[in-house]
């Protein structure tokens, strides 16, 4: 599922709006005060020098809330992004973006459970499909499932290489049962629904053999 949020991004950085708390010799906002922004925005917690800066919480008008660390104005640190559709981010940011480690629960109830860079899935993680218990495990990039990793499904798993969030090049299946389908994988069309139902990946899960068998021939080994 998606992650992108356009509420990160709609903190009103310039506006002053009403404002109670402590300020500085200079007049700025400078310790703890609770601001009213014009747009009906509000954030109670720390200012340094003027800005946001360390533990704060700002609540969006159209219901999305972040609580967390600033620094100047931005989400950096540890904090928690509410968002309206009943999603959750929880850990790392920079910059006002999601980096670094953090787990993110979608409006469905699956979750991804790694790394971040540049608000997208990048470098180690877990993704748990909620519905089916499906998880892929592996490596992330640019929020896509790329070189190796495994896909884990009720009663068996695939383990190789991915690119563009499909296996492709020298993967395995491993079933319960105690056998292994070893093969090369080229991808001849792309898969979207493998986290659907169980129904959905066995289907896929099927037509993955035939390419694979077609492709390298029927080996088994039993474990």
């Amino acid at each position: 599922m998606s992650d992108a949020g356009s509420e990160e991004f709609d903190e009103e950085q310039g506006s002053l709006g009403e404002y109670e708390g402590d300020r500085n010799e200079a007049g700025e906002r400078h310790g703890k005060g609770r601001a009213v922004l014009p747009k009906g925005d509000t954030y109670q917690g720390a200012y340094e020098t003027g800005k946001r800066c360390g533990q704060g919480t700002y609540k969006f008008k159209k219901g999305a809330r972040y609580i967390g660390e600033w620094y100047m104005n931005l989400k950096h640190g540890e904090g928690v992004f509410y968002y309206p559709d009943g999603s959750k981010y929880e850990g790392s940011w920079v910059d006002d973006q999601r980096q670094g480690h953090g787990v993110y629960t979608y409006p469905n109830g699956d979750t991804y459970d790694g790394e971040w860079l540049h608000h997208q899935r990048h470098g180690q993680g877990t993704y748990t499909h909620h519905e089916t218990g499906s998880q892929y495990m592996g490596t992330w990039v640019m929020g896509k499932m790329a070189s190796t990793g495994q896909l884990i499904h009720l009663n068996h798993r695939y383990q190789g290489n991915f690119v563009n969030n499909n296996p492709s090049g020298p993967g395995k299946y491993v079933f319960d049962i105690g056998c292994e389908q070893h093969g090369e994988y080229f991808q001849l069309e792309p898969i979207k629904r493998w986290w659907k139902s169980e129904k959905d990946i066995q289907t896929v899960r099927n037509t993955e053999h035939q390419k694979m068998i077609k492709k390298r021939g029927p080996p088994v080994h039993y474990i």
